[in-house]
C-alpha cells in the first residue's frame, strides 16, 4: 500500500523535472530566437520636414534598395554621412545634422534600409549596412562641392560605418557613438561573455538572425578598421555601460595613434550629446576639423 504514494511522488518529481527542462529550453533557446526576431522586426516612422538648408534626396544601393535622405552641401569641402541607431530614423539625428551644419560641414543623413521611409528589410544589427554606406559615398562623390568624406553614427549607425571602413577608403574619418559589436566573434572577444550560459544563448541568437534574415554575418568591426589603414577614428563610450567601455577601449588600444576615445561620465548608451552638448560638439567637430583638414 505504501508503494502507491511513492510511485505517485516519483511521477510528480519526473513531471516537474520535465517541466523544468522545457522551461530551461524555452529560456535558453526561445528567448535568444525571440531576440533575433526582434532584430529583424520592421521599424517604420516618417521623419519630419528637412532642417533648414537641407533638401530631400533619394539614393539607390548596389542591390537596388532605395534610401531616403536629407542633404546639405558643405561650405568647407567636407561632408559627413550621418547614420541613426537601430529603430531610429534621420529625424532622430536632426540635432547632430544641425550641429555639423553650424560648422560648415555638408551632411548626408539617411534612413538606413528597413527604417523610416527607406525600402528594404530591416536588420537591427546592421549586417547589410555597408551597402547603404556605399550608396551614400557614391552620392557624395558625384557632388562637385564635396572633396572629403567622413561619417558620424549613433549606436548601430556607428557600427555600420566602422564595418564599412575597409570597403570604402573614401571614408577618411569616422566618429562612432556607442558602437560595440554585431557578430558572435566580437561578442566572445570579451572575457565576461565567455561563460557557457552567455556563450550558448549568444550562439543561438546570432545563428537565428542568420537563418531568419538569409544574410551571412559581416566582417568584425575591429578587423574592418584594421583594413582601413588611412582612416582615423573617434570612439564615444557611455561611462555607465561597462561593456561599451570595454569594446571601445579595445578598439582604441588596437588602433593606437589613429584613434581617440572619449568615455563620457555619468551617461547611458548614446547619452553624451544630451548631457554634454557643448563638449560633444567640441570633440566631434574638432575631430573632423583635424582628420578632414585640407
Amino acid at each position: 500500500m505504501k508503494t502507491k504514494p511513492r510511485l505517485r511522488f516519483a511521477r510528480v518529481l519526473r513531471g516537474a523535472g520535465i517541466a523544468l527542462g522545457i522551461l530551461i529550453l524555452l529560456l535558453y533557446i526561445g528567448l535568444p530566437v525571440g531576440m533575433a526576431a526582434v532584430a529583424l522586426w520592421p521599424s517604420r516612422s516618417a521623419p519630419g520636414s528637412p532642417p533648414a538648408g537641407f533638401e530631400a534626396v533619394t539614393l539607390t544601393t548596389g542591390d537596388g534598395v532605395q534610401l531616403n535622405a536629407w542633404y546639405r552641401p558643405p561650405e568647407n569641402g567636407a561632408a559627413i554621412i550621418l547614420l541613426h541607431g537601430a529603430g531610429g530614423t534621420r529625424e532622430s539625428m536632426r540635432p547632430y545634422a544641425e550641429m555639423l551644419a553650424r560648422h560648415g560641414y555638408g551632411v548626408l543623413s539617411l534612413d538606413l534600409r528597413g527604417h523610416g521611409e527607406s525600402q528594404g528589410k530591416v536588420n537591427r544589427l546592421g549586417w547589410q549596412g555597408s551597402l547603404d554606406v556605399g550608396a551614400a559615398v557614391a552620392f557624395l562623390q558625384s557632388r562637385p562641392e564635396v572633396q572629403r568624406i567622413g561619417g558620424l553614427g549613433s549606436s548601430m549607425g556607428g557600427e555600420v560605418l566602422l564595418g564599412a571602413a575597409s570597403a570604402y577608403p573614401e571614408l577618411q574619418a569616422i566618429a562612432a557613438d556607442g558602437a560595440t559589436r554585431r557578430c558572435l566573434e566580437e561578442y566572445l572577444a570579451l572575457e565576461q561573455n565567455r561563460p557557457l550560459v552567455h556563450n550558448f544563448t549568444a550562439r543561438v541568437m546570432f545563428a537565428a538572425v542568420q537563418v531568419l534574415s538569409g544574410s551571412a554575418p559581416p566582417l568584425p568591426l575591429l578587423e574592418s578598421m584594421q583594413q582601413a589603414p588611412d582612416a582615423r577614428f573617434l570612439f564615444v563610450a557611455a561611462g555607465e555601460n561597462d561593456e561599451e567601455i570595454a569594446f571601445n577601449r579595445l578598439f582604441a588600444e588596437t588602433l593606437g595613434s589613429r584613434a581617440d576615445l572619449w568615455i563620457a561620465p555619468q551617461v547611458g548608451h548614446t547619452g553624451a550629446f544630451a548631457r554634454y552638448p557643448d563638449e560633444y560638439e567640441r570633440r566631434i567637430t574638432g575631430f573632423f576639423d583635424s582628420a578632414l583638414a585640407q
